[in-house]
């Protein structure tokens, strides 16, 4: 299968379970405290977590200030194993309808995620995207990863 040019692969295993991995993608405070890159804020202004739901969110530039606000709609969802939805910037000279695909299976140690977004407008280079995943996916680890009991 060949790729499109704007598509990025990640893989990572997690040391938590499918279920507590595909919550964080899905509950509004946990996406705003592991999605945005470092150095972003994330404001989540809406978010419908099942099949045809929509979302809408903002990323801010800490230092700068900008923002870039974008939403998407839930294509499918499969319970601690898949999430697959679209993404669409409000910006015009970001065009176009980003898919963004993620499996969750689950190892020994914890979670295989494997990520896959594809669409990307061409104005945003694909290195920048790896990075900024990759930082996200530090996060979402750091968040998911504690076993931390109520007192």
């Amino acid at each position: 299968m060949t790729e499109s040019p704007g598509t990025v692969r990640l893989h990572r295993v997690l040391r938590a379970p499918p279920s507590k991995i595909y919550r964080a993608f899905l509950e509004p405070a946990a996406m705003a405290k592991w999605l945005p890159p470092h150095g972003f804020v994330a404001n989540v202004e809406h978010m419908d977590g099942r099949v045809g739901g929509r979302f809408r969110m903002s990323f801010t530039n800490f230092g700068t200030g900008t923002s870039q606000s974008f939403g998407g709609e839930y294509v499918e969802l499969v319970s601690d194993r898949l999430i697959r939805y679209t993404d669409r910037f409000d910006d015009p000279n970001l065009p176009g309808t980003i898919e963004v695909s993620v499996t969750l299976r689950e190892v020994l140690c914890g979670t295989d995620v494997l990520i896959v977004q594809s669409g990307l407008p061409a104005a945003i280079p694909v290195e920048f995207c790896y990075l900024g995943w990759q930082e996200s996916l530090e996060q979402l680890a750091a968040l998911v990863e504690p076993n931390i009991p109520d007192a």
